[in-house]
């Protein structure tokens, strides 16, 4: 396959065309329907299909006969016609008639069939989106922190570098078939909002006697061995950072002792083991290859639009509306979900979205909404909490945006505190699913509302869930942290919870701890209760809850939750806790092969 670099442009609607952040080749898309059809004729190893798939960006799901595409969004930017493509694609060609925003900032497609990938992918490519490398053993979609480049505490945007990063890695030849996924994040200052430190390679924005540079963090991840990434240098020049990341990716595809157990083939495996001194000498030894002496054109891998210069001059007067005296419910969205810019009279304004889902019309009037309110550019950034963010909506029109947003459902406030509920998909699409977690997330978002946690420090804590150990709703670093599972007793099988404690998505950036005690699923919401009940009643003036987690001690926790371990018989009385969130059927583990190891 021909490496592309050269940025090009996709259409942004009413004919603007905007840099694509990763090249959407026809061809390629040619190639994909062909192999494609050949497997739908029989033609073709599955084996060997399914990796070829996987490249792609198309998964298998827990259902046959359906697949989920999963949308590569690097920095969670998405234009107006970019939305309301994926929209059109999620009302059309999926059985749900949604789309779903992932912990890393992609979009997921569910309930889609096989014969339809190719025809969404060109439909995709034609606004300037790819699912190329999405999924399988690649460079994965690069994440962000959404207020790059209007973030008053930058030292740089780094945007342009985190758009070259993917450039430069998306079909190189050593990327193709590392020993596992590699997962990469760009943070704009030491705030960290990308959580570098769980990631394969992460970069933190620094400057250093003038100079622009990284510094740059190797090693973590999540799942079943969740390590925080060690710093690999405190400061890499701009100049040099493409060329360490190559050596980073080309030490990891030489490990071939990786290869030999996919559960562990993650580069956090490697370094682990070495330690970071021994890693970092691996490194160095990579750079005094040949493939290190040619030239990194960062001007040319790094070319994006200029948003400030793609903001439209207003929005008609007619559609400024003059705040009305007295809504609380604007001014609780306006302090809880609203950031300003560092641009003055600019905000950035935080869109909730329950469960990561949006239904295609939604998608569509969102689209309609950024180009009414900002205009075509790239102005939508997704989160790492599932949520959007709004970037360029000028102070004086914050009250109308709000107001357009609660005619579409989308105008809840609280982003990012404890009602704003992150969860996988769990047991409604994926095959490694263990319990129905985003159902329960659905669940705990609506029950901690009646809660009316009132108090700043008990709103800022945050829950997580994932409906298996491989952690997608990074239960691990939440406050809350819930881990599917099950239990059994003499009648049968029950849906509960592994619980993570005092885990942390701001810094410091930590994983919580890991408590011996499960929990059914229909005794979570009581187990939050407990525990915010007795952290607001027992802490210290100030003390944040984490603070207050570590002074109370695990075992705690674990005596606290002991009763809740306990489930009698299943009779007239207790069947619902051997029956999970939205079933009506009896729990039963039923786990498939997934496919985030081939």
């Amino acid at each position: 396959m021909t490496l592309v670099k050269e940025p090009r442009s996709g259409s942004g609607g009413n004919g603007r065309k905007f840099i694509e952040v990763l090249p959407y080749l026809p061809e390629e898309v040619d190639h994909f329907e062909d192999r494609t059809q050949a497997f739908l004729d029989g033609k073709a190893d599955a084996t060997e299909f399914r990796a070829f798939r996987l490249r792609q960006g198309v998964y298998g799901q827990r259902q046959p006969g359906v697949q989920m595409m999963r949308i590569k969004m690097p920095l969670g930017r998405l234009t107006a016609a970019q939305l309301e493509a994926v929209g059109r694609l999620a009302r059309d060609f999926t059985e749900t008639k949604r789309g779903h925003f992932t912990t890393r900032e992609n979009v997921q497609l569910h309930f889609m069939k096989l014969e339809q990938s190719s025809e969404a992918i060109r439909i995709l490519g034609e606004v300037g989106l790819t699912t190329r490398e999405a999924c399988g053993n690649t460079v994965r979609n690069i994440t962000g922190c959404p207020m790059q480049g209007v973030c008053s505490t930058e030292p740089f945007d780094v945007t342009p570098y985190a758009a070259a990063f993917g450039r430069f890695l998306v079909r190189h030849p050593v990327t193709q078939n590392m020993p596992r996924k590699f997962k990469p994040a760009f943070s704009g200052c030491d705030s960290d909002c990308a959580m570098t430190p769980m990631h394969d390679i992460g970069f933190i924005a620094k400057v250093q006697g003038g100079r622009k540079g990284f510094k740059v963090v190797v090693g973590g991840g999540l799942s079943i061995m969740p390590r925080m990434a060690p710093t690999l240098y405190e400061f890499s020049p701009v100049e040099d950072f493409l060329r360490v990341s190559e050596a980073v990716v080309r030490v990891f595809n030489k490990s071939d002792e990786l290869r030999k157990n996919r559960m562990k083939a993650r580069i956090k495996v490697l370094v682990d083991r070495v330690g970071i001194e021994a890693f970092r000498t691996l490194v160095e030894e990579e750079l005094k290859g040949d493939w290190a002496k040619k030239d990194f054109d960062l001007d040319t891998l790094g070319a994006m639009d200029d948003e400030e210069q793609e903001v439209r001059p207003g929005i008609p007067a007619a559609a400024v509306v003059k705040e009305r005296a007295g809504d609380a419910g604007y001014r609780e969205w306006k302090d809880s979900n609203v950031k300003p810019q560092k641009q003055p009279g600019y905000a950035v304004a935080t869109i909730r979205v329950p469960m990561g889902n949006l239904t295609g019309d939604q998608f569509i009037a969102l689209g309609k909404l950024v180009r009414d309110f900002a205009g075509d550019g790239p102005f939508i950034r997704t989160t790492f909490r599932q949520n959007l963010t709004f970037r360029w909506v000028r102070q004086a029109h914050l009250y109308a945006l709000y107001l357009k947003l609660k005619e579409m459902g989308l105008g809840e406030a609280g982003a990012d505190e404890i009602a704003d509920v992150v969860s996988c998909p769990g047991t409604e699409s994926c095959a490694l699913g263990i319990t129905a977690s985003t159902l329960m997330g659905s669940y705990l978002t609506d029950f901690v509302k009646t809660m009316q946690i009132t108090d700043p420090l008990a709103r800022q804590v945050r829950i997580n869930i994932s409906g298996c150990p491989d952690g997608c709703g990074q239960h691990h670093l939440g406050n809350f942290g819930f881990q599917g599972a099950a239990m059994r007793n003499d009648s049968g099988q029950i849906p509960a919870y592994e619980v993570y404690i005092g885990g942390s998505q701001v810094q410091p950036i930590r994983v919580g701890h890991r408590l011996k005690t499960k929990v059914p699923s229909k005794r979570v919401p009581q187990a939050i209760t407990m525990v915010m009940d007795e952290y607001m009643k027992g802490r210290k003036q100030g003390e944040i809850f984490n603070n207050w987690v570590d002074r109370m001690g695990v075992g705690y926790f674990e005596e606290m939750f002991t009763p809740l371990a306990e489930v009698p018989r299943m009779g007239r009385e207790t069947i619902d806790l051997y029956i999970d969130y939205g079933r009506s059927v009896l729990y039963k583990v039923q786990r498939g092969e997934g496919e985030c190891a081939i």
